[in-house]
């Protein structure tokens, strides 16, 4: 089973923290529409006849393409993939773009899960994001998904947002929970030097929280949720029973998966390919770039991503599929970690317990082969 994913690089305001490829020129979106048919004629033959279990609209903003759009990628899609066995169809939304109108055209395509971009329930902090949207209309799009007939809805939030920890976060994890979402992303906000966050810090007038902060922030998320019922299964990610993101399992565990537009990424299972991060590069049909990954890369790849989820590594699979050697060093590569209960071995797994995911990426750079 495989996945696409549609990329929509389009914003009507750039957020001061975001990182992604974006255009806020949204006289591109009919071009850019079109070549993602053309690139979808072109890749046809990518996933090798492998029938889809998941498609994803991201961006970007995806919610800023008219149903008829989206509904005609879809429909494009089903006539060069197996679609039969599709099992989440998801968009990416603001929440100002969430009018009752637009989730009945969304619920009509098909389209049965939504993410939406919340980040915080603070309007200060939406404001400190340069969010576009308050608080109160977060939770009234939130209701709006509820009267059409969407049952299956996450939200992301960011903590680690200097000046809004302790009783700011408090109150979002609150109303994120009397929100009854099925599934939440809380991520920890990353200042990138190509942002605004990322110039301010530069000229001094930004900081990032410090670690202490961090770690007290995540542990809050972590407990607040799961003490609620979600399962904290992957680093940033908490789900309801029956409700993990079903399309990006697809990256954390190797499944093949097709990209289609701008700064879009694929895999194959042996090669990566990406395209452009350009608009008009895209539009003009720039050739995406690729490359073909060793064993060494398929190895540091799957301790990457299988470490950041609740299963950890499973030493078996690691023999099988890369060695019995690889998988004796493991164990004892990670003993100094297991001794500070930072990894559990139980039987042929190696994990990091998910109140102690935060330290995950320092788990696995002492596992990454150079």
């Amino acid at each position: 089973m495989a996945g696409i994913y549609f990329h929509i690089p389009f914003c009507k305001r750039i957020c001061d923290y975001c990182d992604f490829y974006k255009s806020a020129d949204l006289r591109r979106l009919g071009a850019v529409a079109e070549a993602m048919h053309r690139e979808l004629d072109a890749r046809r033959d990518y996933l090798r006849g492998e029938p889809l279990r998941t498609r994803y609209f991201g961006g970007g903003t995806p919610s800023l393409c008219p149903p008829e759009l989206l509904g005609s990628l879809l429909e494009h899609t089903a006539r060069l993939f197996d679609c039969s066995q599709v099992e989440e169809t998801t968009l990416e939304a603001n929440p100002d773009d969430l009018t009752p109108e637009y989730l009945a055209a969304l619920r009509r395509l098909g389209i049965d899960r939504l993410s939406i971009g919340v980040q915080s329930f603070d309007d200060d902090c939406l404001r400190l994001l340069n969010r576009r949207h308050s608080a109160a209309r977060a939770i009234e799009a939130l209701r709006d998904a509820r009267r059409e007939g969407f049952d299956n809805l996450t939200i992301d939030l960011i903590f680690g947002i200097p000046g809004f920890g302790g009783d700011s976060l408090r109150r979002t994890l609150d109303t994120a929970l009397e929100t009854g979402v099925e599934h939440i992303s809380a991520y920890h906000l990353t200042i990138e030097s190509n942002t605004a966050f990322g110039r301010r810090m530069a000229q001094g007038r930004f900081a990032p929280v410090e670690e202490a902060v961090s770690e007290e922030e995540f542990l809050e998320v972590h407990d607040r949720l799961t003490a609620a019922g979600y399962e904290h299964y992957e680093v940033s990610n908490f789900a309801r029973p029956g409700f993990r993101a079903r399309h990006n399992a697809a990256y954390w565990h190797g499944v093949r998966y097709l990209g289609i537009g701008p700064a879009a990424h694929s895999f194959d299972g042996g090669e990566r390919h990406w395209n452009p991060s350009s608009v008009e590069r895209y539009i003009e049909g720039a050739a995406a770039e690729n490359e073909t990954l060793t064993e060494r890369d398929r190895y540091n790849e799957y301790v990457m991503t299988r470490l950041r989820t609740v299963e950890g590594i499973d030493l078996r699979e690691v023999a099988g599929r890369f060695g019995t050697e690889r998988a004796a060093r493991i164990p004892e590569a990670v003993r100094p970690w297991v001794e500070r209960g930072t990894v559990v071995i139980r039987g042929e797994r190696v994990s990091v317990p998910p109140r102690r995911m935060l330290l995950s990426d320092a788990v696995i750079e002492t596992l990454f082969e150079t």
